[in-house]
């Protein structure tokens, strides 16, 4: 018998997470941001920390509309330092702005951000074949060249692993086990 896999054990959000979003591929630019930024906002913490906080997130930076979280100006870092739907953290509220600014000029450049991401993995996501938890990785030679890149044009909070991390959040790497039920779809 097939089972999910384990790291989403425990709380129906997490299941819910993995059964109908981790993992697929997307293409959305506003859906690819708003992951940007909530696996910016992970760092250091658990994932259901921030999938709890999933919807006070999309209040907090206007359903993630990139030009309006690129407009967003000391006086509203000041506002989410009191919010408490998200994780209070001056540095990743402000990474967000950022980012947003970047994320708009890698859209200028390449059409869609989706576009510019996907290009990592020559628009095709990378399907693994793991069986245990235990060999999914932590970072790739992708996460490492897309976090390199990432910075160099001006990003935060996107280290190697937590652009693995992102990669598998939205599509671009399969890391379901071989056994999971959401492997094959």
């Amino acid at each position: 018998m097939s089972a999910r896999c384990s790291w989403c054990q425990g709380d129906p959000l997490y299941i819910r997470y993995h059964d109908e979003q981790w993992g697929v591929p997307c293409h959305d630019d506003r859906v690819l941001f708003e992951f940007l930024v909530l696996e910016g906002a992970q760092a250091g913490l658990s994932w259901i920390t921030i999938l709890k906080r999933q919807e006070g997130y999309r209040k907090a930076f206007y359903q993630f509309d990139v030009g309006q979280v690129a407009s967003m100006t000391e006086q509203d870092v000041a506002r989410l330092m009191q919010d408490t739907g998200i994780i209070r953290n001056r540095r990743k509220i402000e990474s967000a702005i950022n980012n947003a600014k970047a994320f708009i000029r890698i859209q200028q450049e390449f059409g869609s951000f989706s576009d510019y991401l996907w290009s990592f993995v020559s628009h095709q996501p990378i399907v693994n074949h793991w069986k245990t938890v235990d060999e999914v990785p932590a970072t790739s030679d992708i996460s490492d060249c897309l976090s390199r890149d990432l910075k160099k044009r001006g990003f935060s909070f996107v280290g190697s692993t937590i652009c693995y991390a992102y990669l598998q959040a939205v599509g671009l790497v399969n890391d379901h086990l071989v056994d999971c039920p959401s492997y094959h779809k």
